[in-house]
Formats: C-alpha cells, sequence, structure tokens
C-alpha cells in the first residue's frame, strides 16, 4: 500500500492504534461494582473500521487481554491489532481515582508512549490521549458482554470505530 511507508501514515496508525489500546485498557474492568473497570476484565476480541484522512477505509481486526488489581482500581491491558496492510502491539496502564481516569501507554514495534486521562460513570469513558504532538478524543460505550470504541483526531487516521465481544 503506498501510505504504509509515508511518515503521516505511519505517525496516525501509531496515534490510532494507541488510542485503540488506551480505550479498551480504560474500558476493562473488575467484578466489583463502583469500579469503573467492572466487568470487562479476561479476553476480548472484535472488528472495526480505520478512517485514514485520504477517505479511504479499512477493516481491523483486535485481540486484547485485560488484568485488574485486587481493588478494581488499576488496570493492566495488551492490545494486539491488524488490518490488511500494518499491526500494532500496545499496552497501557490505567488508575482511577472516582471517576476520574489516568494512566500511561506503550506501542513496543513503534517504541511510542504517551499519557491518557478522562472520567468514566453510567456504562461511558470519555478519555483524551496525548503523544508526540498527537491528540485524539475516545469514546467507550458498555453494554453486557459489547464494547464499543471511537476515535476521532484530526491526523493521518481521522477516525477508528470498533466492536469487541469478550470471550
Amino acid at each position: 500500500m503506498k501510505l504504509f511507508g509515508s511518515a503521516p501514515f505511519v505517525r496516525g496508525v501509531r496515534a490510532a492504534g494507541i488510542g485503540v489500546a488506551l480505550m479498551m485498557s480504560v474500558s476493562a474492568g473488575h467484578a466489583q461494582s463502583g469500579s469503573p473497570f467492572a466487568g470487562f476484565d479476561g479476553a476480548w476480541s472484535g472488528t472495526g473500521t480505520v478512517a485514514l484522512s485520504d477517505g479511504s477505509v479499512e477493516r481491523i481486526r483486535c485481540k486484547a487481554d485485560y488484568k485488574i488489581n485486587s481493588s478494581g482500581t488499576g488496570l493492566k491491558q495488551s492490545l494486539h491489532c491488524a488490518s490488511d496492510s500494518y499491526k500494532f502491539d500496545l499496552s497501557s496502564d490505567v488508575t482511577s481515582n472516582g471517576d476520574r481516569i489516568s494512566g500511561s501507554w506503550s506501542e513496543a514495534s513503534r517504541n511510542v508512549f504517551g499519557d491518557l486521562q478522562g472520567t468514566a460513570g453510567g456504562g461511558q469513558i470519555e478519555v483524551f490521549v496525548q503523544a508526540n504532538g498527537f491528540a485524539a478524543n475516545l469514546t467507550l460505550r458498555t453494554n453486557g458482554n459489547k464494547q464499543t470504541v471511537q476515535i476521532s483526531s484530526k491526523g493521518e487516521i481521522r477516525g477508528v470505530n470498533i466492536t469487541m465481544v469478550k470471550g
């Protein structure tokens, strides 16, 4: 694919991948009620789309694993996603303090890392992601064993929409 080797595309993929991982990590959780991570620990998988700034759209496949600490306030996550033209390997470490969420993430194959912050409650999580001149807004909604992730940015990757299921 002609965009694969371009610097804006690589940055966009990295940023979108990181955004997805962060949203997934924020959504994963512990069985304790009252925890913003309640009910989402374990293995998840799903599909979705990635929309690029040139107007093209690609299908993406993802698998995630979430581990919640015993108090339900901390989360470690790993996310592996691939499309026909790229892949990424992400991890994150997230902590909640009431309805506030903060944490860090990294993408191993590109040696990129950054921070996230946001809020959680009522089955919805909203996060702002930052890294090396990149910023994105992410929204997660959960309903039973289904979660949806939406990411929007002004970079090469304009939007990501993924539906994940537990199991």
